[in-house]
């Protein structure tokens, strides 16, 4: 059965490197990674980036498999999961997300997305962002528990296209649209389905609000403690552990 991987921002696919070695180990290899346009990719000319053509680029993604995919999405990837499965559930055969949170009615965005959701500053921001070497941008994220490796080609990759990217997404998800959007949460009930608590993740709101969204939509909950925002890159043995017991007993057995 294949899984496929959805990372988010401000990533690439390189992210999910010590994970993909990790899950080979377990017997897990028929692994694809689907890269959001602008993140890691190019930006195709006249893509919107808002989180709806994000939704519409991921169902396209899953129409191509022959059969329905087990799917992981973190970050942003995990919210297109979201939108793109309370459209299309049958796409999958069980989905994992970090990103449940972000359509709870009560989610306030960070202060990070809250400053690129203004015009001006947002592009203040990331321009500073931009104006690092690559390798003071790798720093940032080995901080994080990101490898070098990953971190350099992630670093490597933030270019103008996912500047842009960034801005029109985030700007298209600013409240009250992700309440609204939530509205449809439940949809996701018709398919096995994980919410990954990283408890040391500072984006996705409180333990309470997790918990919440992981009920309305029907998700097991998989704590994963101490762990942060990149808990695939901190502990991708422990998270390959919890993604495998997950699909053994409620996706590959089924």
């Amino acid at each position: 059965m294949t899984v496929a991987l959805v990372h988010g921002n401000p990533e690439s696919a390189a992210l999910w490197d010590p994970l993909v070695a990790e899950l080979a180990r377990a017997g897990v290899d028929d692994v694809v990674r689907l890269s959001p346009p602008g993140f890691g990719v190019p930006l195709p000319a006249g893509f919107p980036a808002t989180v709806t053509a994000y939704r519409d680029w991921l169902i396209g993604e899953l129409e191509r498999f022959d059969r329905p995919v087990d799917l992981l999405g973190h970050d942003w990837g995990g919210g297109h999961l979201v939108t793109a499965l309370m459209a299309r559930p049958e796409l999958v055969r069980s989905w994992a997300t970090d990103a449940l949170s972000l359509f709870e009615p009560d989610y306030v965005w960070h202060d990070l997305a809250q400053t690129w959701q203004t015009p001006g500053e947002g592009e203040a921001h990331l321009e500073q962002m931009l104006g690092d070497t690559p390798e003071q941008r790798a720093e940032q994220m080995e901080g994080f528990g990101v490898g070098r490796a990953e971190a350099l080609q992630m670093a490597g990759v933030q270019n103008e296209d996912m500047m842009q990217a960034i801005l029109a997404l985030y700007r298209s998800a600013a409240q009250p649209v992700m309440r609204e959007l939530g509205q449809g949460l439940s949809a996701l009930r018709t398919r096995p389905g994980l919410a990954l608590l990283a408890t040391a993740d500072p984006f996705g709101g409180s333990e309470e609000l997790r918990r919440r969204a992981a009920e309305r939509a029907g998700a097991e909950v998989a704590v994963l403690d101490d762990l942060g925002h990149w808990w695939m890159a901190e502990d991708p043995a422990r998270a390959a552990r919890v993604l495998t017991a997950f699909w053994r007993a409620r996706a590959w057995s089924a």
